[in-house]
């Protein structure tokens, strides 16, 4: 149960970019959310997403650094889901190519990894795992704030 929770059902056990898969999951999952959750509570649906996927990135880090035996074990993506899951809050997104701009946005910062993110890696066990992400995630959403609500008419 526990590794398909830090693989995020299984999206970070692929061979080649685990982190792209579990992000591009968690895309494919907000988008569905959006599509039953009346806007009102879609806001609260993704802080929702995103406290469950940090505190269970927290708590199963430890756990995950053991069981693959690396640092940051690269099928270990809640800490993606979580950066998904910041990238996509308060953005005014309607249609389902939206979350390819979300996803690329995120997908950017996070291998780019612009300060604060790369010095946040050092924190101890899943800190470390999952404040880089979510430092990447409020760089994408800065952007997508700006290429959402100035670029793209809904």
């Amino acid at each position: 149960m526990k590794k398909w929770l830090v693989t995020f059902f299984g999206a970070g056990l692929m061979p080649k970019a685990p982190g792209t898969a579990g992000s591009a999951l968690a895309c494919v999952a907000l988008f569905g959310l959006s599509r039953v959750c009346p806007g009102d509570y879609w806001t609260s649906a993704v802080v929702a997403g995103l406290l469950a996927s940090c505190a269970l990135a927290i708590g199963l880090a430890p756990w995950a650094i053991a069981y693959f035996g690396r640092k940051d074990p690269q099928p270990f993506v809640l800490d993606e889901v979580a950066g998904i899951c910041l990238t996509a809050l308060f953005l005014p997104i309607g249609r389902w190519w939206h979350w390819g701009i979300v996803f690329a946005a995120f997908r950017v910062f996070d291998i780019l990894k612009p300060p604060p993110a790369r010095q946040l890696e050092k924190l101890p066990a899943g800190w470390g795992i999952l404040c880089d992400d979510l430092a990447a995630a409020v760089y994408a959403n800065l952007v997508c704030q700006v290429v959402f609500r100035y670029f793209i008419s809904l």
